[in-house]
């Protein structure tokens, strides 16, 4: 099992594993919540219609994406919405933008909450209380590990490209990007055009969200607790 990502973790840390499969999860559900609640309150009931206004992770991740989870460790999640039926001129790009928004929330919180574990889990805030290990730093892991991936799922589909995100928030600002896909051939090279991205930019965009994430993370433990002991945690 050493080539398997889970395999691996299962064998390292089991809780690291746990911890990893309810945060991605999470994330996505949540990040596609975020879609459906936006595009409701601009008028289209579409997911609410669907059905996909709840929490339930096999609404939000379909079939194929699971498989794709089990193996690679990570996946993708999808809301139904109309544009036709959103409000306003930029409706479909707010819309868009609720999901990457709505990871970046997370990841704040998730550095409020990793600065909060340790002030109290090291004794810096209460004189005299502290958690024990292994609790404490498989608690730690678990909010860098909320942070690290929010960082980089927003970034990653703020990219311009068919069918993230960012390609719709593009092409709601300048129409003339939607038409460029209308046609079979245009729908060829938007395919060609993330595949590309897939391949050979994900693993800069995975490596500079990661850098973010650590850093906002340090940035804000030295702003909150100077004289912490940081856990070193693999990620």
């Amino acid at each position: 099992m050493d080539w398997w990502w889970a395999g691996r973790l299962l064998q390292d840390n089991p809780i690291a594993l746990v911890s990893w499969i309810v945060v991605v999860v999470g994330s996505i559900v949540l990040h596609e919540l975020a879609h459906g609640w936006v595009a409701t309150w601009l008028g289209d009931d579409t997911p609410r219609l669907s059905g996909h206004l709840t929490l339930n992770p096999l609404v939000h991740i379909p079939p194929m994406a699971w498989v794709l989870f089990a193996v690679f460790g990570f996946t993708w999640g999808q809301m139904p919405v109309n544009p036709n039926r959103i409000r306003g001129r930029y409706g479909d790009a707010i819309v868009a933008f609720a999901g990457p928004l709505m990871n970046l929330l997370l990841a704040a919180g998730a550095i409020a909450a990793m600065c909060l574990w340790i002030g109290f889990g090291q004794g810096h805030w209460v004189q005299g209380f502290q958690f024990q290990e292994p609790l404490f730093s498989n608690t730690a892991r678990f909010w860098l590990y909320a942070t690290v991936l929010n960082v980089i799922l927003c970034l990653f589909n703020l990219i311009p490209v068919p069918p993230l995100d960012g390609w719709r928030i593009a092409s709601n600002a300048f129409p003339r990007l939607r038409g460029m896909l209308d046609s079979e051939r245009g729908a060829q090279i938007g395919l060609a055009g993330f595949m590309l991205l897939f391949i050979f930019g994900a693993k800069y965009v995975v490596g500079f969200g990661a850098s973010v994430g650590f850093q906002a993370m340090g940035i804000a433990l030295r702003a909150t607790l100077p004289n912490a002991d940081i856990p070193e945690i693999d990620f």
